[in-house]
């Protein structure tokens, strides 16, 4: 049976869920945690932190959850924008002034938070080395031209919306994107998410799984958008094993945590800025700045309906949310988390086999049918 304390009684059928996945072998190992009214409610877990099965899932293993890392990122923007710092409506230019090369004077800052501004990857050939190098990865997409006007649509820049806001960030800040969140939000809360892993954490990393054949992002695509995002540089799962990524801020995909800390962390966003340890750390109009509809339409990238806010996925794309105060953002493989302003509460899922998908699958949905169908009974 899968490990963990579900504090409310109403919600023990979840346990039964999660153990359902493992045993029918859809999931390998997994944790699932939700909170309500900046309490933790449930918070359970189990399986197996590699595909051998010789290492449990235990109550502190952690895992790369690719762009779940996003809200993560988008949460530490909109913690400067609350402070005055920065301003989401003004030309990145203001702050980063080489970023106006090539046309891209008039983009805004709320075009990288909701991936309109045209670079959803580099013109130039990257390797994935290059990702470890931010200096490299952040100049040359200053440099470029923006793949389509920007503002206009939405295009997912899986990768590079990470160094985009994250640059912005360290500007600001005058400290890299991993360091403000980690400061600001991971340490005050004691929260087990890291953007640039220590090594002293790799024993407690599970195995991230490759999808099936023919289930990677952007496999066998033709659109020449979509190839580019996924094949400069080519997305390798097993990378997420070594120390060179897991120690990177790459801070749209290279996030390490579980479903706890990623649940946990956005009690500051589901409860109007006050975070589950009752701390104040943004005010109730700098969380719902998440909630401000950015650009909807079908995504360049992704291919399906999207509405972004400020650096979230908003109700009325292809994901169902139960309410117009929700926000949401996923994982390659299937990580998720959902941020509900309206009934005040988070929930999240982690795992480690990893299915085609960037925005949840029926694993994390069914857990949530049985959490929100039990809150209606």
């Amino acid at each position: 049976m899968a490990d963990g304390e579900i504090l409310d009684p109403r919600f023990e059928s979840l346990r039964g869920v999660l153990d359902g996945h493992i045993a029918a072998g859809s999931d390998i190992g997994s944790s699932f945690c939700a909170t309500l009214e900046g309490k933790t409610v449930v918070d359970i877990w189990g399986g197996h932190a590699d595909a051998a099965k010789t290492r449990p899932w235990e109550k502190d293993t952690i895992i790369n959850v690719y762009s779940t890392t996003k809200t993560m990122t988008a949460l530490t923007a909109l913690l400067l924008a609350d402070r005055g710092e920065l301003d989401f409506d003004v030309p990145v230019a203001r702050y980063w002034p080489e970023f106006a090369a090539n046309g891209k004077a008039d983009v805004k800052v709320s075009h990288l938070m909701s991936h309109s501004a045209g670079l959803s990857g580099w013109k130039e050939p990257i390797t994935e080395g290059d990702l470890y190098d931010w200096e490299k990865a952040t100049a040359l997409l200053a440099a470029q031209a923006p793949y389509w006007e920007p503002g206009t649509k939405s295009g997912y820049h899986a990768l590079t919306q990470g160094y985009l806001v994250g640059e912005v960030i360290r500007r600001v800040a005058g400290k890299s994107v991993g360091t403000v969140f980690r400061e600001e939000f991971a340490d005050p809360m004691g929260a087990d998410f890291h953007i640039g892993l220590p090594a002293s954490e790799d024993a407690r990393v599970a195995d991230l799984i490759p999808p099936p054949p023919g289930g990677a992002m952007g496999e066998g695509t033709t659109d020449g958008l979509v190839a580019n995002m996924s094949t400069n540089p080519g997305i390798n799962v097993l990378s997420t094993r070594t120390r060179e990524w897991r120690g990177a801020e790459i801070p749209a995909a290279g996030g390490t945590g579980n479903a706890r800390s990623v649940a946990e962390i956005h009690t500051i966003l589901a409860n109007g800025g006050i975070g589950r340890d009752g701390k104040r750390y943004l005010s109730e109009a700098g969380c719902r700045k998440a909630l401000e509809p950015q650009i909807e339409g079908t995504d360049l990238i992704l291919g399906i309906p999207v509405r972004f806010g400020m650096g979230f996925g908003l109700q009325g794309g292809a994901t169902p949310l139960p309410n117009d105060e929700c926000i949401y953002w996923g994982g390659y493989g299937g990580s998720l988390i959902i941020i509900d302003m309206k009934t005040r509460a988070t929930y999240s899922y982690v795992m480690n086999k990893m299915a085609s998908t960037t925005a949840g699958d029926m694993r994390g949905f069914s857990l949530l049918m049985a959490m929100w169908g039990a809150m209606s009974a």
